[in-house]
């Protein structure tokens, strides 16, 4: 089934089902300042609010668009009122459209279905490269240097969510958050398991020890390039 990413800054986000509709799920996660902090994996549409309480609608349209999950997403600004030099700025941004809220899941579905309606599919990063580390998300594989990593599907996940968080300590339930495993909920020592066998992968292809854990915290993927 293939996934569209729906992210919102607005705190509603953390209440909205997810939506399935024939081979697609439309999967609702909130948008925070610092950007997402799921797994980003396919197509992503992000609703800027025009005002937030950390910084400003702009500000976050700029920041999302030098952040390498989400530079390629479809962004729409949730103006406050139907302003013409608002939308004007916006679009400045780097936004693709705007829509006046207050917006609720139905609004945000209308137009993010309409966009798949019209044939103009969010773009989609398909490869994420990190120092001589590959991720081939068309293929569904991973490289390092040139080597193809052996991982399960899980690992493979959990390989490309660390390395869109490169140097970032994760915590156990962040990372079982960020692959969509909290229902049914999982053992947080599960994560243990996922990260020994990356490791493995990873010693097996050169790649040394990049998966470090902080002790009590979590794990962080360092990245020295």
């Amino acid at each position: 089934m293939r996934t569209i990413n729906i992210f919102l800054t607005d705190p509603i986000a953390g209440d909205l089902p997810d939506f399935d509709n024939g081979d697609i799920r439309y999967v609702f996660a909130r948008l925070y300042p610092d950007g997402p902090r799921r797994l980003v994996e396919g197509p992503v549409c992000a609703f800027v609010d025009w005002v937030m309480d950390d910084l400003s609608g702009l500000e976050m349209c700029r920041r999302l668009r030098t952040d390498p999950r989400m530079e390629d997403a479809h962004i729409t600004i949730v103006l406050e009122e139907d302003d013409a030099e608002d939308k004007r700025r916006a679009l400045r941004a780097g936004a693709d459209d705007y829509i006046v809220g207050p917006i609720d899941r139905t609004a945000v579905l209308d137009r993010v279905m309409a966009l798949q309606v019209g044939g103009a599919q969010p773009r989609v990063t398909e490869r994420l490269e990190l120092g001589q580390l590959l991720v081939d998300l068309a293929a569904l594989q991973a490289r390092w240097n040139g080597q193809a990593l052996d991982l399960r599907p899980n690992e493979f996940r959990l390989l490309h969510f660390l390395a869109q968080n490169p140097n970032r300590v994760l915590s156990r339930a962040d990372l079982i958050a960020a692959l969509g495993k909290q229902e049914p909920p999982i053992d947080e020592r599960t994560v243990d398991v996922w990260i020994g066998r990356l490791r493995r992968a990873l010693r097996k292809v050169g790649a040394g020890e990049r998966v470090r854990t902080v002790r009590s915290l979590g794990y962080v993927f360092d990245s020295y390039e």
